[in-house]
């Protein structure tokens, strides 16, 4: 059997990079006091993490730029991939800088999150339209490769697919691995696509999945270090760029569905609170339920692992 080398060492020079960083950086965070805020309104269980080092998505991102250096020359077109995840990961990265250095517990406010996230997306939309021949059209699922030409109305949707996965992975961020776990997973579901289809964007995502291969050694339960929102917001612009980039958005609403399900469980939640008084679930996000329903942390993550896992191979079977 012959192995794929090109396949196999980004994953391991990210995976490789992520390793090493993680011990260097978790002290150097630790004495920088950049400790995880934990919220008085959530679960009780969880206030025993409060200053536990956050803002690791640092370190996937390094493990993934610096990898994809390595190939960005011969693959051109991780560029776009490598800008949303950056630029996201830029906005999550203040966020947190507010939240742990400035001591303001909401980071951000909502509408300069959002002026944010609006301008990459709309550089990212710019450069599919102006340098990429990627189109306007997108795959539809179990149509044996049939797609949607979309036309004007693609540019609008760009945004609505890109803004709701990272807001979809930032919620998604709340227990110990489940988020890198999760995006593992999907991760890889692109990178088969990418290789199967040579597509030229599979670097990035092989160092995405070794970078988070080498940071979940360390975001395991019991979590030495947090992502933060720069993990989360990185991570969902990298899921949700590749998945434009191989014309594959719709399929984000399978392979991604642990982050809809935690974005519609937040929605649920308010407005069905503000209409009524009551809630539908004990906590939103939805994994915050499952846990005051009395699941432990790990189980909570392996079976969204597994869900995603599962909705994955189906993915595939849709293409």
């Amino acid at each position: 059997m012959k192995i794929d080398f090109t396949v196999l060492l980004p994953i391991c020079i990210a995976f490789g990079i992520s390793v090493i960083l993680c011990p260097i950086m978790i002290p150097f965070l630790k004495k920088l006091k950049f400790g995880q805020f934990v919220r008085d309104d959530g679960p009780e269980s969880h206030l025993k993490k409060s200053g536990t080092p956050t803002m690791g998505g640092l370190i996937i991102l390094c493990s993934i730029v610096l990898t994809s250096l390595f190939y960005i020359r011969n693959y051109p077109k991780i560029v776009p991939i490598l800008f949303v995840t950056l630029g996201f990961g830029l906005v999550g990265f203040l966020d947190d800088y507010i939240k742990v250095v400035m001591k303001r517990s909401m980071g951000l406010r909502a509408w300069q999150k959002m002026i944010g996230q609006f301008l990459v997306c709309a550089v990212f939309a710019y450069y599919l339209a102006n340098y990429t021949d990627i189109g306007t059209s997108v795959i539809i699922p179990f149509t044996n490769g049939g797609s949607w030409e979309m036309g004007f109305l693609f540019y609008p949707f760009l945004f609505f697919v890109v803004i709701g996965t990272v807001n979809g992975t930032n919620f998604t961020d709340g227990l110990d691995g489940l988020l890198s776990s999760v995006t593992v997973l999907t991760g890889t579901f692109f990178t088969v696509v990418a290789i199967g289809t040579n597509a030229g964007i599979s670097p990035v995502t092989c160092a995405a999945v070794g970078a988070l291969l080498g940071f979940l050694v360390y975001n395991v339960y019991p979590a030495k270090v947090f992502m933060g929102d720069t993990g989360s917001l990185a991570l969902g612009g990298l899921i949700a760029s590749t998945a434009v980039m191989l014309r594959l958005p719709i399929y984000i609403v399978i392979v991604g569905f642990i982050y809809l399900l935690e974005v519609v469980s937040v929605i649920i939640q308010v407005l069905y609170f503000k209409k009524t008084g009551k809630r539908v679930f004990k906590m939103a996000p939805i994994h915050h339920h499952f846990e005051l329903s009395g699941w432990p942390e790990t189980k909570v993550v392996a079976i969204f692992a597994i869900v995603t896992t599962i909705l994955c191979l189906i993915g595939l079977l849709a293409l």
